[in-house]
């Protein structure tokens, strides 16, 4: 009862699969779990700025591969593939030092997002961009609200922006939204992401909610 739960995880096995997804490595059990929180701790610093929708890690007896699903890949791949060449060699040396060594059989795969104002991080993200170059944050809540609902596929929209919003002195908060949102329904196909906006007044909070319409079976 009342209690908030993270649109995501309430939908494992109806709508949505893991994240981490291991076979056969039950036996490192807790070094692998404590890998994969260091690791996407990491990434969320790393891939700041280059429209990172998920990140996905897939575990084998001896392999590894994390796939990478962002708007923009070109940012990411970098001219020749050096970018990516350069985020394999940096993640390697980051298990290293966290002590779990990658197998030799390890791959990153940097997929590209078709729709991105359709995806909530990346949605997320822009408006955090907007709101780091102080523009009005009624502004790019409208805006971002506008974009999200003229994608393709999209049925609604929820934003809630908390924090010293245009620089006031006492923090609140302020919610846009337009379409449904049916948090209930476990067959609606919700997408949800938190992102923070570095002020020099402080943090502004963002939460974004998309709603994608239903899925079913057939």
């Amino acid at each position: 009862m009342t209690h908030s739960v993270h649109p995501y995880a309430h939908r494992l096995g109806i709508i949505r699969d893991w994240r981490s997804r291991w076979f056969g490595a039950r036996d490192d059990y807790q070094k692998f779990l404590k890998a994969d929180i260091l690791l996407r701790e990491y990434f969320i610093k790393r891939l700041r700025g280059n429209y990172v929708d998920s990140v996905d890690i897939e575990r084998g007896a001896e392999s590894l591969r994390i796939a990478l699903r962002t708007s923009r890949p070109g940012l990411l791949i970098g001219r020749s593939g050096e970018g990516a060449i350069k985020l394999k060699n940096d993640i390697q040396s980051f298990l290293t030092k966290i002590n779990v060594p990658a197998p030799r059989d390890f791959k990153v795969d940097i997929e590209e997002v078709k729709n991105p104002e359709a995806h909530a991080a990346i949605l997320a993200y822009m408006i955090a961009e907007g709101l780091e170059k102080r523009l009005p944050f009624r502004r790019v809540g409208k805006q971002a609200v506008e974009k999200a609902m003229a994608a393709k596929g999209v049925e609604g929209v929820k934003i809630n922006l908390s924090g010293r919003l245009g620089g006031a002195d006492m923090g609140r908060r302020e919610a846009f939204k337009a379409g449904r949102v049916p948090l209930s329904t476990l067959r609606a196909d919700i997408d949800f992401a938190r992102e923070k906006a570095y002020l020099s007044y402080g943090v502004i909070g963002i939460k974004v909610w998309v709603y994608r319409g239903e899925v079913f079976e057939q």
